[in-house]
């Protein structure tokens, strides 16, 4: 086996060719659930932006949620669709490196902004009276800023231990740069990096888990003083959708990066990279919009002054 020339030669990214069946199947799929994603994202990004009653801690998160999954989406995604409809594999060492290290500071960001958020949740319940002087714009501009500056250090931290390792071959049983296939094509042991890249990846994904279990647990304890029904219900209700997001997106997270690297199936990888990189930002929106009066408010206002601005137009036409 030829040691791989990083400087001059690329990757070839497998994809789903293994599966030449269901290569349409996926490219139909794919390609109206990143429509969903790209629709319902910018439609919350855009409700925070006009609606004066979603310019609050809680959307103001959710927005950077939405941008967040917007970003890491479009990633990975709109190549993935040109190798299914056009079958061009190929990717340059350095489009490899850009694409693993922005996925990495996307995905590591959301780690923190998911604690970010919970902590917001947390104030809410378990300190109303004093929520809007904690949850100070300041604050909410530090701690968001904080998110970006975590997914940062998580970023440059992995990926330039993946630039020291020399590689061999270039075919990629995935369809985009993921840790684990890199780290297969190593033409040396690499164990010290592996142990190294698991640190990274448990301060990233298990410590984040462990804040937002604790505080819901505080959270929980809270909301069960409560006598009145309605009262748990509405405190409940302001936490169970971030709740199903939290489960949504660390679970395929840390299902993918923390097992070791000999385990690892690039076949099961790929299907499960699709749940965490295309189903989770789709769903995002969804479940916040459904389960959110606030939010199904503000959409139907736009719609309504859009549907009356559209009369208006036909009838100064007339």
């Amino acid at each position: 086996m030829r040691s791989f020339n990083l400087s001059l030669e690329g990757f070839l990214l497998v994809g789903f060719s293994d599966w030449p069946r269901l290569e349409l199947i996926l490219l139909v799929f794919i390609s109206i659930s990143y429509s969903l994603t790209l629709c319902g994202n910018i439609t919350i990004i855009v409700l925070t932006q006009q609606d004066l009653h979603l310019q609050t801690p809680m959307y103001f998160f959710l927005a950077h949620l939405s941008f967040l999954d917007l970003c890491f989406t479009s990633s990975t995604v709109p190549q993935l669709l040109i190798s299914l409809s056009q079958g061009d594999q190929t990717i340059s060492y350095a489009g490899c490196m850009t694409q693993f290290f922005v996925a990495l500071l996307l995905g590591g960001t959301e780690c923190v902004l998911l604690v970010v958020m919970a902590f917001d949740r947390y104030v809410a319940v378990c300190h109303p009276l004093h929520y809007t002087r904690i949850m100070h714009p300041l604050l909410c501009h530090a701690l968001a800023i904080s998110s970006w500056l975590g997914g940062l250090v998580n970023s440059l931290t992995q990926t330039s231990l993946i630039m020291t390792i020399p590689l061999c071959g270039h075919h990629l049983n995935h369809f985009f740069c993921e840790m684990l296939i890199l780290l297969k094509l190593a033409c040396k042991d690499t164990g010290t990096t592996e142990a190294n890249l698991f640190v990274a990846g448990a301060v990233i994904l298990v410590c984040p888990v462990a804040l937002i279990l604790g505080t819901y647990a505080h959270i929980a304890h809270v909301v069960l003083k409560i006598k009145s029904r309605a009262g748990r219900r509405k405190a409940l209700g302001t936490c169970g959708s971030h709740l199903m997001v939290v489960f949504l997106f660390y679970g395929s997270a840390m299902y993918t990066y923390l097992q070791p690297v000999h385990v690892y199936s690039g076949s099961e990888g790929k299907f499960a990279a699709l749940f965490y990189t295309i189903i989770t930002p789709m769903l995002n929106p969804l479940i916040y919009t459904l389960r959110n009066k606030d939010v199904k408010g503000a959409l139907w206002k736009v719609l309504v002054k859009r549907r009356e601005e559209t009369k208006n137009k036909r009838k100064m036409v007339e």
